[in-house]
């Protein structure tokens, strides 16, 4: 099982000989979360509201991709942002620092005192993208949202939305291309997993997802098959039908496709029966 929606492409291509059963209603009680795109220059509005929210009984989670800050990276770090937010616009609040790097009982430690409410904001790297459950928290605000895959901010997204109070998702987009503002508006306009997942395929491709160096498949468009469920699902179908009309691919009618087989996987051991 996985909480994690698969593109149906890659679900037909990993578990074709399976039976896939999809689940895409949300739980019961579970909130819509309402999405943001802002700029960079707008994140004190941002703080602004996450202050109102707080004052109002609830907490949020500031989420940034790395832990340090880089001098490679123009990036926002969870450390830093910490010490800066925890000195001026959160000064009166109980901020908390959560990421990799820590050990386990320093994590322990710091999500307890979250999900008791003593810690208003946390402080994070993507540690809490799964596994997290506080309902009162009822913002996920995402800097530096463009340097993150569709899915994972879909993943980051649903650590909110899971009390009884209206929930926000605010990604701040650091990117002034059309491609990044796309991206987001993808985020923004649904809040289905599985439609999410397809979209961050088609636009971050499956790289080396299916190990094409290892077998040989480098020499085929796979960006165009995992875009084209309809494909797939014949080529499955057809393969089934194959394998049971002749399992062991015997006979003239089907050489071709038994060496065209034995060339595309030449590294792999091969067994006809």
């Amino acid at each position: 099982m996985t909480a994690t929606p698969i593109p149906r492409t890659l679900a037909l291509m990993i578990y074709g000989d399976l039976d896939i059963s999809i689940i895409d209603e949300m739980p019961p009680g579970r909130q819509k979360v309402i999405t943001s795109i802002i700029k960079g220059s707008d994140k004190e509005k941002a703080y602004e509201f996450i202050k109102k929210q707080i004052n109002e009984g609830r907490q949020a989670y500031i989420v940034a991709p790395l832990v340090e800050e880089s001098e490679n990276l123009e990036l926002d770090s969870a450390s830093e942002i910490f010490e800066e937010l925890k000195s001026t616009y959160f000064s009166d609040y109980n901020l908390g620092l959560l990421h990799g790097k820590m050990n386990n009982s320093e994590k322990e430690e710091v999500m307890n005192e979250f999900y008791s409410g003593r810690i208003n904001v946390l402080v994070s790297t993507t540690v809490v993208e799964v596994g997290v459950n506080v309902p009162n928290s009822t913002i996920m605000l995402v800097l530096n949202a463009e340097r993150f895959g569709l899915a994972q901010l879909h993943q980051l997204r649903g650590r909110v939305g899971r009390g009884k109070h209206q929930s926000y998702c605010i990604l701040v987009n650091e990117s002034k291309t059309r491609k990044s503002a796309d991206r987001m508006n993808i985020l923004k306009s649904t809040n289905n997993g599985f439609v999410i997942a397809e979209e961050d395929l088609k636009i971050r491709g499956p790289g080396d997802f299916f190990g094409t160096r290892q077998h040989g498949l480098s020499g085929y468009d796979i960006q165009t098959i995992v875009n084209d469920v309809e494909t797939v699902r014949n080529v499955q179908s057809l393969s089934k039908k194959i394998l049971k009309e002749n399992h062991g691919l015997a006979g003239d009618d089907y050489k071709n496709l038994k060496k065209a087989i034995i060339n595309l996987f030449k590294d792999e051991t091969i067994v006809f029966n």
